[in-house]
C-alpha cells in the first residue's frame, strides 16, 4: 500500500522565504513530506528542470458581478476558474456585490447559487459594500465576518457603488470591531463627473477620454483621502489596483505616520499606457478599465513599486467583457461615447506568466518575492493562511509546476476566458506554468486539462488574517 497519493520529485521549489531543491509527497489533499529521495507514491510527477511552486492566489477578480442595464460581464464561474487555472492559479476570490436595497445575505445566497459546482479552482469571496444601511453595518456585516466573510471592499467612485466619506468610516469602524480587512478603489468621482462634462461638451468623447477625465490627480487624491479616513478609524486597508507613482508616496507616507495599509497594484500599469486606449475604430475600448493605464514614467514608478515593497500584492483585477458584442464594450451607449463602455479588461490567465516573464525573468525580482506578491500575501492579507499561500507541511497541496523556458506569444484563441480579446495580445513572455494541482489533484498536466470542474470549492477565510502590514 502507497504511503502517499503523489510525489512531485526532483523539483526547484519556492516559497516566500527561499528556494530549495526537494521532492513533496501528498497525501488526502495535505502536504505531507517535503525532503530528498521520497518513495512510496501512487503517483509520481517528474519535476526536473522545473519550478514548483504554490499555486497562485488572485484576490481580485470580477465574475458573473451585475454590470448595469444591458450589459454582461463575459466570465461566468465556469469560464473564469478555468482560465485562472491554466494560468497557475489555484485560487480565485471574486466579488460578491450588493445591490441597492438588497440585503448582504441575499447577496451572498445568489452568489453561492452561480458558484456551486461550476469551479475549476478553489473560490472565496470579497464582499462589495453599496448600500450600508444600520442593519447592515451593525447586524449583517458582524454576523458575516464571523462566517468566513473576512474582506469588504467599498468604492470612492461609480455612481450607485461609491460611498461618502461618512459612509466608508462607518465601514472601517465595523472592519475595526470585527476584524474584518477593507479594500477601497480610490478615485474621486465629483473630479471624475465634472471632467466628463467638460469632454463631452468638447465632443471628445472616444474611448482615449475615459483616461484624460480619470488622471492621477483624482486617484493621488482619494488615495490621501482613504489613508486619512483610517488613521481616523485607526484600522488597516487595502489601496487596491495602484497606478502611478504619486498614489504609491501618498502609501509610503502614510506608513511613515503609522497607517498600516498593504498596497496592491495589476498587469495593465506595468505594460500598458494611455496610448493603448486610442486605438483605431473605437479599438481602445479594449483597455477601458479604472484606474486607466497611465505613460511610461508611471510604468517605472510601479515596478519600483514592485521591487522595494511598497507594493504587496499583485492581483489581475480580472473584470472581463466582449469586445465585439451589444451587451460588452460595444454596446449601443459605449460604441458611441466612452462614458458608457464597461469598465474592466480580462486577465486572470495571463497575470502570472506576465510577472513572471516581466520581473523573474529579466531580474527584477527573485522568485520568493514572486511567490509573495503572487500568492503568499493574498492568504495572508484575506485569511487564507497557511492553509494555502505555501509550499509547507501540512498546507493545502495547491502547487504549480513551471517551465521556465518556455516561450509563448500571447493569443487570445488560445486563452480560456469568455472574453473575445485579451489586453496583452501578441505580447511574447518566457516562462510557463504547465501543471497546475488543486489539493492534490492534477487539473492540469503538461498543458492539458486533465481535471474536472466542480473539483473547486468554496473556502471561507479565518476571522482574523495573519497580516502583513500588521492586520493581525
Amino acid at each position: 500500500m502507497s504511503e502517499f497519493d503523489l510525489i512531485i520529485a526532483d523539483g526547484t521549489v519556492a516559497t516566500a522565504a527561499n528556494v530549495f531543491a526537494a521532492d513533496i509527497a501528498v497525501k488526502d489533499g495535505k502536504i505531507v513530506q517535503i525532503g530528498q529521495n521520497l518513495t512510496g507514491g501512487k503517483r509520481r510527477i517528474d519535476a526536473s528542470g522545473k519550478f514548483v511552486l504554490p499555486g497562485g492566489i488572485d484576490s481580485h477578480v470580477h465574475i458573473s458581478q451585475p454590470s448595469g442595464e444591458g450589459i454582461v460581464m463575459a466570465d461566468d464561474f465556469e469560464s473564469g476558474t478555468l482560465s485562472a487555472l491554466f494560468g497557475g492559479n489555484t485560487t480565485i476570490m471574486p466579488f460578491c456585490l450588493q445591490e441597492k436595497g438588497q440585503s448582504m445575505r441575499e447577496a451572498l445566497t445568489a452568489y453561492h447559487a452561480l458558484a456551486d459546482g461550476q469551479c475549476y479552482t478553489d473560490v472565496s469571496f470579497h464582499l462589495i459594500v453599496s448600500d450600508p444601511t444600520a442593519s447592515v453595518l451593525g447586524q449583517e456585516l458582524p454576523a458575516l465576518v464571523a462566517d468566513g466573510y473576512t474582506s469588504l471592499k467599498v468604492f470612492m467612485t461609480y455612481e450607485g457603488l461609491r460611498l461618502n466619506d461618512a459612509e466608508i468610516l462607518k465601514v472601517l469602524d465595523v472592519s475595526r470591531e470585527t476584524g474584518a480587512t477593507v479594500m477601497v478603489h480610490c478615485e474621486n468621482e465629483d473630479a471624475i463627473l465634472f471632467l466628463i462634462a467638460k469632454h463631452e461638451l468638447a465632443g471628445d468623447v472616444a474611448p482615449r477620454a475615459h483616461a484624460s477625465t480619470r488622471p492621477i490627480a483624482v486617484e493621488r487624491e482619494a488615495t490621501h483621502r482613504a489613508l486619512s479616513l483610517a488613521e481616523v478609524v485607526d484600522v488597516p486597508i487595502v489601496i487596491v489596483h495602484v497606478s502611478n507613482g504619486e498614489a504609491m508616496d501618498e502609501i509610503a507616507r502614510a506608513r511613515a505616520r503609522g497607517v498600516k495599509v498593504v498596497g496592491e497594484t495589476c498587469p495593465q500599469y506595468l505594460v500598458l499606457t494611455a496610448k493603448d486606449l486610442d486605438g483605431m475604430d473605437w479599438e481602445g475600448a479594449k483597455m477601458v478599465c479604472s484606474p486607466p493605464p497611465r505613460d511610461e514614467a508611471a510604468q517605472a514608478d510601479c515596478w519600483r513599486g514592485i521591487e522595494t515593497g511598497v507594493f504587496d500584492l499583485f492581483s489581475s483585477d480580472h473584470c472581463p467583457f466582449r469586445y465585439d458584442d451589444p451587451q460588452g464594450k460595444l454596446n449601443p451607449k459605449g460604441s458611441v461615447n466612452f462614458r458608457h463602455i464597461p469598465n474592466g479588461i480580462p486577465g486572470v490567465e495571463t497575470r502570472l506568466p506576465i510577472l513572471f516573464s516581466e520581473g523573474v525573468m529579466k531580474g527584477r525580482i527573485d522568485l520568493p518575492r514572486f511567490v509573495a506578491l503572487t500568492s503568499t500575501n493574498h492568504a495572508k492579507t484575506y485569511g487564507l493562511y497557511p492553509q494555502k499561500g505555501s509550499i509547507a507541511i501540512g498546507a493545502d497541496a495547491d502547487i504549480t509546476i513551471w517551465d521556465p523556458e518556455a516561450k509563448r506569444t500571447i493569443r487570445h484563441a488560445e486563452l480560456h476566458d469568455g472574453s473575445d480579446y485579451s489586453p496583452y495580445e501578441g505580447m511574447d513572455v518566457t516562462g510557463w506554468p504547465v501543471t497546475t494541482i488543486i489539493a492534490g489533484a492534477v487539473m492540469v498536466e503538461n498543458g492539458i486539462l486533465v481535471g474536472k470542474k466542480g473539483q473547486g470549492k468554496y473556502r471561507p477565510a479565518t476571522t482574523r488574517p495573519v497580516g502583513i502590514r500588521g492586520q493581525a
